[in-house]
């Protein structure tokens, strides 16, 4: 959510003229993610996210806001896309696609409890069914096929040691069959920061623009990854409590295949192979911006080769 696009108070309250919002009161720009530019916006109907997309072409919009849209029907707590008096879900500004969605209440948290994974893991259950009935399609963006360009733009950046951490890794990866795993619309980017609790409560889940069809698993594994490490900054460790409370809170609600256990330390591996390349890409070929934030890729080198060397908590 980083601003790559400024838009001023007069851009804006014209391009809003098109919706039944009413008139722009404040305009305020997001500093955090890293992929599209974000400004909270308030109207005199109440408080909106707005939405620049960057890089995502528009022929895919339909399947994120769509996807988004299904979800808040079916009592999913993610932000639900605002239709312009055309009935559209994006249109130009700045140049740029443009959503307007709603703004839930919350806050993320630094260190999830193990009430909080349960929570996580029952929502992300609840995602799961109920986008079974979701008909829109889109392979997922940052899945195996794009793995493997990435690593072909990165390998003459990186040093020795790990430049064979990822030869070694996407060798690893094509023995996987991750493709007869249970499949569906998964979130692909649910990590603490996309999240928000307010009152011991789950009250939102954000940012569905690396959505896709792939293994359901690959979701619980990005967030195990993220959200149950012993201690982010010294000890990425699995912490086997945290994801016991997570995958069981999930598992009471759509039960595991005997296959997705068998692939479930594979899976671990394959999601934090994709955060590494991501956070590399975004670090060796950055995009010019008012306002940008660049992940550092190291904690998830880190992950991906304890993930490699260490067996990984079984899942319930």
């Amino acid at each position: 959510m980083s601003v790559y696009t400024p838009v001023s108070h007069a851009e804006l309250a014209a391009w809003l003229s098109g919706y039944a919002v009413g008139a722009l009161v404040a305009l305020e720009p997001v500093a955090e993610g890293i992929e599209n530019t974000n400004y909270f916006v308030t109207t005199e109907a109440g408080p909106y996210v707005l939405t620049l997309f960057e890089r995502l072409p528009a022929k895919d919009l339909p399947f994120y806001l769509g996807l988004m849209a299904h979800l808040a029907r079916h009592g999913v707590p993610c932000p639900a896309p605002v239709a312009d008096l055309a009935d559209r879900y994006f249109s130009l500004l700045a140049g740029k696609p443009a959503a307007l969605v709603t703004r839930l209440p919350g806050r993320s948290v630094a260190a999830p409890t193990e009430a909080q994974c349960a929570a996580l893991g029952a929502l992300l259950a609840r995602m799961h069914l109920a986008g079974r009935s979701y008909r829109g399609y889109l392979d997922n963006p940052r899945g195996a096929l794009w793995r493997r360009a990435a690593a072909e733009r990165l390998r003459a950046r990186l040093d020795a040691e790990r430049r064979a951490l990822l030869e070694a890794e996407l060798a690893y990866q094509e023995g996987q069959r991750f493709a007869e795993l249970p499949r569906g619309p998964v979130h692909a980017d649910l990590f603490r920061d996309n999240a928000l609790f307010e009152g011991g409560r789950l009250s939102g889940v954000l940012d569905f623009y690396f959505a896709g069809v792939d293994a359901l698993l690959f979701d619980l594994a990005v967030c195990a990854n993220d959200w149950c490490l012993v201690d982010p900054q010294r000890d990425r460790r699995i912490d086997p409590l945290r994801l016991g409370a997570m995958a069981g809170a999930y598992a009471r609600l759509r039960a595991f295949t005997e296959s997705e256990r068998a692939a479930w330390p594979a899976m671990l591996r394959a999601a934090a192979l994709r955060f590494w390349l991501s956070r590399l890409e975004d670090l060796h070929y950055p995009r010019a911006g008012a306002l940008v934030r660049v992940h550092d890729p190291e904690p998830f080198r880190a992950i991906l080769a304890l993930r490699a060397a260490t067996p990984a908590p079984p899942l319930p």
